[in-house]
């Protein structure tokens, strides 16, 4: 499903005379399978979130190659990477990433207006899915009139809403209590034993990194460990 081939990633600071390089991630190798769960743990500034904008398309990298679905996407361009992000990724971050003036019907409604889906169908679509993350009663709500719970469950519902194969989750249980975190991870765990999606989970939270088939560990920029969970 995913393939990171000898990846490695800069960045680079100072004037253009005088350009210093500070590698984040280096000579990185790794398969995600269809139909896993898999967590990316390691201290902070290990390089966890720029592997997860390199698979998404946000950067691009200073060497190596990234294969997504059998598809060679290091040189993609960014309206090719936009295409392809419709199609194939979902995303849920850590704070949401709601459009405020918005409510929760067109927060989620939103990646199918950029489809060009027609508007009945798109009722039709987010009807469901409102109903199906628990709340048909809130579809009117803006952000800011909802619980931090009630907020990651649109960013969610959004992320499916085109049901995307993968979905790629950037610390999506920071910003919430106890037992949110573990409707939030049990939601998760339903979706992929259900409809075999993906995921791909930066992590700092050990708790979170459990329900995972997989943990890589990173640390300076090179990949640590890679563990497999007996059981799962």
């Amino acid at each position: 499903m995913i393939k990171v081939d000898n990846l490695s990633h800069s960045f680079y600071v100072g004037k253009k005379n005088n350009r210093q390089e500070v590698p984040v991630l280096r000579d990185i190798n790794l398969e995600i399978n269809e139909g896993e769960i898999v967590s990316v743990v390691g201290r902070s500034g290990s390089g966890k979130s720029t592997l997860l904008n390199l698979m998404s398309g946000y950067i691009k990298p200073t060497e190596g190659d990234l294969y997504i679905k059998g598809e060679r996407v290091t040189d993609y361009k960014e309206s090719q990477w936009a295409d392809f992000r419709a199609e194939h990724l979902g995303f849920i971050f850590q704070s949401f990433q709601l459009i405020p003036s918005m409510s929760a019907y067109q927060n989620i409604e939103l990646p199918l207006v950029m489809k060009g889906v027609a508007e009945k169908e798109r009722k039709q679509m987010v009807d469901i899915m409102l109903e199906r993350v628990g709340l048909s009663d809130y579809s009117d709500h803006y952000p800011s009139e909802l619980s931090g719970g009630q907020q990651q469950r649109v960013s969610v519902a959004r992320a499916l809403i085109v049901n995307p194969p993968i979905i790629l989750a950037d610390e999506p249980t920071g910003s919430l209590d106890q037992e949110t975190e573990k409707e939030l991870l049990d939601f998760i765990q339903k979706l992929n034993k259900e409809e075999n999606i993906t995921f791909v989970i930066i992590t700092h939270d050990e708790e979170v990194a459990e329900i995972a088939n997989r943990t890589i560990r990173l640390e300076d920029g090179k990949l640590l460990a890679d563990r497999e969970v007996v059981g799962k």
